[in-house]
């Protein structure tokens, strides 16, 4: 039996990024840039009026108070989209709307509620003093032609989409999502639509463990249950190679009908079969074909623990991320926890945010590797050491976060 830390060292040691793909502006979403990004305009492209009002010259309204308006001629009315093609001169004005470009001669924008029409639009009374400069967007202060407006390396969100469409670039190149088949292993596996009979279940896994690889960013491919005897897992675990990574849940323990181990060292290799921790000692690794294999346990929270922890990593660092693992802090323990001292325990767990800042957690439930309630429930996993079996309430421990994203707060 090997380490949580060793076992992960070997999983994630010979993982690179996939090849880069272009995608649109807005699949590129959570996405990771595998090259820069550079305007090739300015943006904004042209001094342009932050406010609906007049463009005037603010020497001309320093005086402008509401009981003395300063009254100017109207020269022209610009909206956005239209360029202007009249300058503004002493005395004069120009009405124009948020976004339009200002025109020559002008220097600051009046606001239109600070302003009043006179003689059907041909005069404007301004009614307060502007700086110069005031309520005008001006070229280029927010990027310059050339400029690295995203680094490769960056994951692009809601406001980096906004700047591939603002300099241009309708087709980013990212890394490649990895395609990841998953396989559920057992006789006793019905599909989720049909009602079980005696000494059937639902295969719930299939989907958890889909819905783990979406959440990490991955493509999910759930192939045909493999049933307990050994042709068959071999007909099945013998497709890795079609994908990135694979998956199985479910026969990797020490029952007659537990064939995924054998069935790993006949068609590919084995690094490791058990790890220290719980829930989910057996944790098979290896190779099939050079697809890196996870043969995880087939109760459904050691399943969703053991993606967790190996599988969800890996996809990320496929997919170019750096930061690899979820965000975590200490928390303060609600009640007292016994456990086993020889291996590292990962308990369901909620915790609370107290008006203090600290956090106290209590488990969300029974704790038993068959049971999703309490996954469920979870915000995060109570991380347990190796070498205690007493933890007294009021104990400050590590928490890892299961309800927040890589590199959140």
């Amino acid at each position: 039996m090997i380490t949580v830390e060793e076992a992960r060292g070997i999983v994630l040691s010979d993982i690179r990024a996939l090849e880069p793909e272009r995608v649109t502006a807005l699949e590129s979403i959570g996405r990771v840039l595998a090259a820069d990004v550079v305007s090739d305009i300015d943006v904004a492209p042209f001094d342009n009026s932050a406010m609906d009002g007049y463009a005037v010259r603010a020497a001309d309204v320093e005086g402008a108070l509401e009981g003395t308006p300063v009254r100017l001629r109207v020269v022209e009315h610009v909206p956005a989209g239209v360029f202007p093609s009249m300058a503004v001169g002493p005395g004069e004005a120009t009405r124009i709307m948020t976004g339009a470009p200002v025109p020559q001669g002008a220097d600051a924008v009046v606001m239109v509620e600070r302003t009043a029409e006179e003689d059907g639009g041909a005069v404007a009374a301004i009614m307060a003093p502007v700086r110069k400069g005031e309520n005008i967007r001006l070229r280029a202060e927010d990027v310059r032609a050339g400029e690295v407006v995203l680094a490769a390396g960056e994951v692009v969100g809601p406001a980096a989409v906004g700047l591939l469409a603002a300099v241009g670039v309708a087709q980013p190149l990212v890394y490649r999502r990895p395609r990841v088949a998953i396989v559920a292993t057992g006789d006793e596996l019905v599909p989720i639509e049909e009602y079980p009979g005696p000494g059937k279940i639902r295969n719930s896994n299939s989907y958890s463990l889909a819905a783990q690889v979406l959440d990490a960013g991955g493509e999910p491919h759930v192939l045909d249950v493999a049933r307990d005897n050994f042709e068959d897992s071999v007909a099945i675990l013998s497709r890795a190679p079609e994908f990135d990574v694979m998956v199985s849940t479910g026969g990797v323990s020490m029952g007659d009908y537990d064939v995924v181990k054998d069935v790993l060292e006949r068609i590919g290799t084995m690094d490791f079969w058990k790890v220290a921790m719980r829930p989910g000692a057996p944790q098979t690794h290896g190779t099939i074909g050079g697809t890196p294999f996870f043969g995880l346990p087939g109760n459904p929270t050691s399943t969703m623990v053991g993606f967790e922890l190996f599988v969800r990593p890996v996809l990320l660092k496929m997919q170019g991320h750096t930061m690899l693992d979820r965000p975590g802090h200490a928390v303060v323990l609600a009640h007292d926890i016994k456990k086993k001292p020889d291996r590292r325990y990962f308990l369901r767990a909620r915790a609370a945010r107290q008006p203090d800042g600290t956090y106290v957690a209590a488990l969300s439930g029974a704790q038993s590797s068959a049971m999703l309630t309490s996954m469920h429930r979870a915000n995060c996993l109570l991380v347990l050491p190796e070498g205690e079996s007493f933890f007294s309430a009021g104990t400050t421990v590590e928490c890892i976060r299961i309800d927040r994203k890589e590199g959140s707060e």
